[in-house]
């Protein structure tokens, strides 16, 4: 069935799928923070990838106050979804990548109604997003879960209530 995904914590279980899905299907710098490190999928860059997600294994009760979710389809790892606390309380902050061969699916769209209903289970009322004014992808899985956007300074940005009624389609 196109679009339906589950959520799984990153752990060490999938890590490597979650890497092996990044090099194969994204560049680097759209799947984690920049790093001083050769260009590509090298040695360096996988480490610090596997690095940057064993950091918020401790989830959003941890010291980063992040979880990072494998979104899974079809029994395989397509990407990742995250969720961090804000300093805003009840406001967590969202990002999410898909390998290209996930991407026009409706997968993205699936992943984030699902981070939102982990968000409020977790007793989050808001999530909010950015990215940039010409990721059409983005925007559009945004627009499909009832965020509210806003552009400013290069930036669209976006809020998700979930004091009304979460998405289901």
């Amino acid at each position: 069935m196109t679009g339906a995904v589950k959520l799984e914590p990153v752990d060490e279980r999938n890590l490597e799928p979650l890497l092996s899905v990044a090099a194969a299907e994204a560049e680097p710098e759209d799947v984690m923070p920049p790093v001083d490190a050769p260009a590509g999928w090298s040695l360096a860059r996988r480490d610090a990838f596997r690095e940057f997600h064993r950091a918020n294994f401790g989830g959003l009760d941890g010291p980063t106050g992040t979880v990072m979710f494998a979104i899974v389809s079809g029994g395989e790892v397509v990407g990742m979804v995250r969720m961090a606390r804000r300093d805003e309380p009840g406001t967590v902050e969202t990002g999410m990548w898909l390998g290209r061969s996930a991407r026009g699916r409706g997968l993205g769209a699936a992943a984030l109604r699902e981070l939102l209903h982990a968000a409020a289970a977790a007793g989050m009322r808001t999530v909010v997003a950015d990215t940039t004014p010409d990721n059409a992808g983005a925007i559009s899985v945004l627009r499909k879960c009832g965020a509210e956007l806003r552009q400013e300074g290069g930036k669209t940005y976006a809020r998700m209530c979930l004091d009304s009624a979460l998405p289901t389609h």
